[in-house]
């Protein structure tokens, strides 16, 4: 028996990083899934490894989210959301491009809104409650230099979550809404920021297990499984009398700093 036998749940960014460990954990635990991103190659080789259900989605395109939830409901009902989709992007603000902040903005803010905007109806009528896990990050709790846009975005997904939550309570459909605050993770999204060009990167592309060793204090980056583990605890029976809350998995680093001279 698994943690999540029966269920059926959603995954937005599910073919790679932390979506993709997740899918993989999701279904160990007998969860029938549906899987959301806009690389449909590695996206459908996942779903077909998993035995799940793959859709192309830009998270941002109102009109594209009926065709999830109807398929989720096509697999019996939804009982899990995981909005994992998002983007990061660095640098100063004053140096951010508009059309990169609102692109950011989008992905990261609206298109949590539309997946709780569109699944949370569709849980309703299923009328066997819900579990809603938002991804935010440890930005998303405490500023960042040179992410300033990130933790903008991310902020606001914790507080979109809190209140939805509130408002899921006050309707009493049984459905929970959780935030997920990951911190350095390693992942290939790393991959994607642009190259350390400070006088002492020499070019090099950013490391997160460098970031790790040198920023966490359990001294090392995270992996994505463990992340997966965590939406896994949320989306299951076991957090049942938890929402509105804020999950962390960050090593410690929002715990203060870990001095390795020991002062």
């Amino acid at each position: 028996m698994g943690l999540l036998d029966g269920k059926v749940g959603v995954i937005t960014g599910a073919a790679s990083g932390i979506g993709a460990a997740t899918a993989k954990v999701l279904a160990r635990e007998g969860a029938r899934l549906v899987l959301a991103d806009i690389d449909d190659a590695a996206g459908g080789e996942l779903a077909q490894s998993l035995g799940a259900t793959y859709l192309h989605l830009d998270v941002t395109d109102e009109d594209a989210w009926p065709a999830v939830v109807a398929a989720a409901e096509g697999l019996g009902r939804l009982d899990i959301l995981v909005a994992n989709a998002g983007i990061g992007i660095m640098g100063p603000a004053i140096e951010m491009s508009l059309a990169d902040w609102r692109r950011q903005m989008a992905i990261n803010v609206d298109g949590i809104f539309l997946a709780a905007k569109h699944c949370i109806p569709a849980m309703r009528k299923a009328g066997n409650g819900g579990s809603i896990i938002m991804m935010s990050s440890v930005a998303g709790l405490r500023g960042s230099a040179g992410l300033a846009g990130y933790s903008a975005s991310k902020g606001a997904v914790r507080l979109f979550a809190k209140s939805i939550a509130l408002e899921c309570a006050l309707a009493a459909d049984g459905i929970r809404v959780n935030s997920l605050h990951p911190g350095v993770i390693a992942t290939p999204i790393w991959n994607k920021f642009p190259a350390d060009r400070s006088p002492t990167g020499r070019n090099r592309p950013v490391n997160p297990h460098m970031i790790g060793h040198n920023l966490v204090p359990l001294g090392k980056a995270g992996e994505a499984e463990e992340v997966a583990n965590s939406v896994l605890f949320l989306a299951s029976d076991l957090s049942s009398h938890m929402t509105g809350s804020e999950l962390v998995v960050d090593g410690g680093i929002t715990a203060g700093r870990a001095s390795r001279l020991g002062i």
